[in-house]
């Protein structure tokens, strides 16, 4: 059976407050993001195993797409956030771009 990934699941699964304003913001992230059916309902297993390392996917401010970000200052919790990330972008074949020096990747698509 496949599960319809909509909008306001995606801001329920991120634990946003589902608004206008927060439904727009989702609707052009997902438009924004090749390929996004194919990998959605893979987003919110990520960002389940991102939590206990203090990490969270999120819509952008700053562009229509969707952001992987984590938290933490530890060294070694961040090696495992990029591993975590990394391992699930070549798994489901997803294209990330990283931010220097910052422990944020946006979620550009399918490659």
């Amino acid at each position: 059976m496949d599960i319809e990934i909509t909008p306001e699941m995606i801001l329920a699964q991120l634990e946003y407050t589902i608004n206008d304003s927060s439904l727009s913001q989702a609707k052009d992230a997902i438009n924004n993001t090749k390929g996004f059916d194919k990998f959605a309902k893979h987003l919110i297993s990520l960002s389940d195993s991102l939590k206990h390392m203090n990490a969270y996917i999120a819509l952008s401010n700053h562009t229509k797409l969707f952001k992987i970000k984590s938290e933490n200052k530890n060294s070694q919790m961040l090696q495992e956030f990029d591993e975590a990330v990394k391992k699930w972008s070549d798994k489901y074949h997803v294209s990330l771009e990283t931010i220097p020096n910052k422990s944020v990747y946006y979620i550009l698509g399918i490659k």
